[in-house]
């Protein structure tokens, strides 16, 4: 399904081809600075022509996400993006989840030796939109000196990230699972405060390959609930691990995020 939605964004970009993606995306990699735990924060910086956007990590049926390639970096064991509170867009009846007008993505960079040089290399195989979507690709390398450039755009991006369930006034939190035919039905029923008009929860299973579908949304009184289809490679009913389950309510100017759903 998911397959299907890709293919569809990709054949609306044909039009575009009278631009090239330097007329729409601007990328650069921020130096940042060193952390007191020894690793690195630099940041990802994506500008983009007016009208575009692009996409959060999990970013709808309609969505094209990110993936990224570190590889060419010099000593960097791993990199964690530290993602800034999206916002849900709606075309043409389908609900995508990204950035308008761009992002700086903050990168936690944990070096194989503490102390030494960084040489950080990425790239990015990424989707931007505005009534048609083209699929981009960026190259960006720096070397990450202790005190570097760009602390002010990274320290923004990294306050504007979700707040934790308790900052957002959680209350209770639960997730009802039945089979259907090729997966899972959840509703997951949130007790939180109106977020804004155009509410959502996004839900996000520990294994990336778990196609979820867009949620349907609904709200009495202080509770929000969101029902989404699970559905896994093989086709067929799984077991959900819920202790790993992430929700994502957005809908105000910062999302809220919650991990764990437990049985109701």
């Amino acid at each position: 399904m998911k397959t299907a939605a890709l293919i569809l964004s990709l054949a609306a970009a044909a039009p575009a081809l009278a631009m090239t993606q330097e007329d729409l995306l601007q990328a650069s990699l921020l130096p940042g600075w060193r952390m007191e735990s020894g690793h690195h924060m630099a940041g990802l910086s994506l500008e983009l022509a007016p009208g575009w956007k692009t996409y959060w990590r999990r970013p709808g049926e309609a969505g094209i996400p990110p993936v990224f390639d570190w590889s060419g970096s010099e000593n960097v064991a791993a990199v964690k993006v530290h993602w800034p509170s999206p916002v849900m867009f709606h075309t043409n009846g389908m609900q995508t989840v990204g950035y308008k007008g761009g992002v700086v993505l903050p990168l936690e960079v944990v070096p194989k030796v503490a102390g030494q040089p960084v040489h950080l290399k990425a790239r990015v195989d990424m989707g931007i939109c505005n009534d048609i979507c083209m699929p981009a690709e960026v190259t960006v390398s720096a070397d990450l000196d202790p005190a570097g450039g760009g602390q002010e755009g990274i320290r923004a991006a990294l306050k504007a990230r979700p707040a934790s369930g308790g900052q957002g006034g959680v209350g209770r939190v639960s997730c009802q699972v039945e089979p259907i035919p090729d997966g899972l039905r959840l509703t997951a029923t949130v007790e939180i405060g109106a977020q804004g008009p155009d509410e959502a929860v996004v839900i996000e299973p520990a294994d990336p390959a778990i196609w979820v579908s867009d949620g349907v949304y609904s709200r009495a009184g202080g509770m929000l609930t969101a029902v989404s289809e699970l559905v896994a490679p093989g086709g067929v009913p799984f077991a959900l691990d819920r202790s790993a389950l992430r929700l994502t309510v957005l809908g105000g100017a910062r999302a809220v995020e919650i991990d764990g759903c437990p049985a109701p």
